[in-house]
């Protein structure tokens, strides 16, 4: 079991850092210095492109530093110190591309929310990060996350700021102004200023967030050293270089697009970042044409969605400079993968991995049938990977199992959190994902399934014990379980079944509401409800729901 430190974080065993070190897979350099190593070579090529804003806005890598540094040092005149944490609910713009690297500057560590979160998810990520301050936009989509920050700040004795986007109210702070430029100060003088504050490269760079089974989402320690290699690994497999284009338009918050190689990969490398805040197909597409884009990440879904708006008008845009697509955060249905290639042109990248770590991706000069029958080997070559059986033993290739794994850049624990590193974390900083994996002898990856109660609702993680605790909290419904149902494009969706009490009513639209009610992301909320008088149980007297899910299966493939 790991061993916490006195702040909640796991260390490294100090004889596997010295070894990442010596063997130079951690470089002893935090990630803010060897980015700024970057932008020093490529101080007026561009970095960033915001093409949600019209006109587009575009910094170039000496203003997207300056920018930054200035912005670390006005966290610092906030009373942010180092290891103070941030959260972070940002949509994909500018602005969440200069507060996360002013955050690695200044040793701030962002904790990175999903803009789809509501108060259910952030009071729970801001108590367990003891969170002093959160950045939110103000209004986004319908939805004031400017007042519920106000109403957290109010409620959480830690949280003493909140940075808006937009026009702020109530005594919040203007984002715009944090982010803004240097004014009347050298730059030089600015720089060094900032180069004082100098992180330690082993500490926390930033908290991801976990697709846990039990309960809400897990912070994730992702410190300066171990960050840096996912992200050079990840880059090196997509052949990443200074000529690159990357589009994100999945949340940059997720590990996927912001590190795999995503924003950071291609700044890392001198290319330049596109942002946009949705993967809208029409709005995509004109991008990648307008800007000249070589590499952009999906999700399934969004893949399928892409490929399906292309074949419908095949001639809009021009996609002749995309080179990569990369694909991951569920598997890829076989016959889609197919499909990419010669619908959009590109080489499909399948990407399988996890926000705690190991990164499996398939090589762009892989053979077709490997890339689209296979999700891919591991990035790094001290990525240890092993197959284990129901009773721990290792299995041969060819063989579906349990993978575990350990690595340079997978933590040894999660964040404050012991009884699910009991549960995840096996003897010597072995880290078990869940997943059910077949290994080839080729050395790639098919992933077969979980083994843990999860659903996997187009690369959102959904935790069946936090959706049964929340069904259970109506106080109508005597038994529950929340079960994966299979859905062509988002490869599951949620389906909950209920035995309600004796004289109540149980509905999908009270369920729904209830979650609504209680500030629940919205892609947490049942989709499905079938009401039954019992639910099937196993030999043991726990729910069966393999029996469930069976039953969805048969009534979804009659219907």
């Amino acid at each position: 079991m790991p061993h916490h430190t006195r702040d909640g974080v796991v260390p490294w065993p100090p004889e596997v850092a010295a070894r990442y070190r010596a063997a130079g897979y951690w470089l002893d350099r935090t990630l803010g210095d060897l980015l700024w190593e970057t932008a020093d070579a490529r101080r007026d090529e561009v970095a960033v492109v915001d093409a949600a804003q019209q006109p587009a806005t575009r910094l170039t890598y000496g203003e997207l530093t300056a920018r930054a540094d200035a912005a670390a040092l006005r966290l610092g005149d906030l009373g942010l110190e180092p290891d103070d944490r941030l959260l972070v609910q940002l949509p994909n713009g500018w602005e969440f591309v200069v507060l996360t690297l002013a955050c690695f500057r200044s040793g701030v560590i962002p904790v990175m929310a999903l803009p789809a979160h509501r108060r259910h998810e952030l009071e729970h990520l801001a108590s367990v990060s003891e969170a002093r301050a959160i950045a939110v936009p103000g209004v986004l989509r319908g939805f004031d996350h400017q007042g519920l920050a106000h109403e957290l700040a109010v409620d959480l004795p830690d949280l003493a700021h909140v940075l808006v986007l937009g026009e702020p109210t109530g005594g919040a702070h203007d984002l715009a102004a944090l982010l803004a430029p240097p004014a009347g100060a050298d730059a030089a003088d600015l720089r060094a200023r900032v180069d004082a504050l100098d992180p330690d490269p082993a500490s926390p760079a930033c908290f991801l967030i976990s697709g846990g089974t039990t309960g809400l989402p897990k912070l994730i320690t992702r410190t300066h050293d171990d960050y840096a290699c996912n992200v050079r690994a990840t880059a090196a497999t997509c052949a990443l270089g200074p000529d690159d284009v990357y589009l994100g338009t999945l949340p940059a918050s997720h590990n996927f697009p912001l590190a795999c190689p995503g924003v950071l990969g291609t700044l890392l490398v001198g290319g330049r970042v596109v942002m946009l805040p949705s993967p809208e197909p029409e709005r995509a597409m004109r991008t990648i044409e307008a800007e000249g884009v070589t590499v952009s990440a999906a999700v399934p879904a969004v893949a399928q969605a892409w490929v399906d708006h292309r074949q419908a008008h095949p001639g809009a845009h021009d996609l002749s400079t995309l080179r990569v697509l990369q694909v991951g955060g569920s598997r890829l249905p076989d016959a889609y993968a197919a499909r990419i290639a010669p619908v959009l042109g590109c080489t499909l990248q399948q990407v399988f991995g996890m926000a705690e770590g190991l990164i499996n991706t398939t090589r762009l000069d892989d053979p077709e049938e490997a890339i689209c029958r296979t999700q891919g080997r591991p990035v790094h070559e001290a990525d240890e990977v092993r197959i284990l059986d129901p009773l721990g033993a290792d299995l041969p290739d060819g063989e579906p199992g349990s993978i575990v794994t350990r690595g340079p850049y997978t933590p040894r624990g999660y964040y404050r959190a012991p009884a699910a590193d009991a549960r995840a974390f096996v003897d010597d900083g072995w880290y078990a994902s869940g997943d059910v994996v077949l290994r080839r002898s080729d050395g790639n990856l098919v992933v077969q399934g979980r083994d843990k109660d999860m659903i996997n609702r187009g690369g959102e993680k959904i935790s069946a014990e936090e959706v049964e605790t929340l069904v259970y909290a109506m106080d109508a419904a005597e038994m529950v379980a929340a079960v994966s149902m299979p859905d062509e494009r988002l490869g599951e969706r949620l389906c909950v079944y209920v035995v309600p009490k004796a004289g109540h009513e149980v509905t999908l639209e009270a369920v729904r509401a209830h979650f609504d009610a209680s500030g629940v992301a919205a892609y947490k909320w049942p989709e499905r409800l079938e009401l039954v008088t019992a639910l099937p149980m196993t030999k043991v007297g726990k729910i069966d729901k393999k029996a469930l899910r069976e039953r969805l299966t048969l009534t979804t493939a009659g219907s």
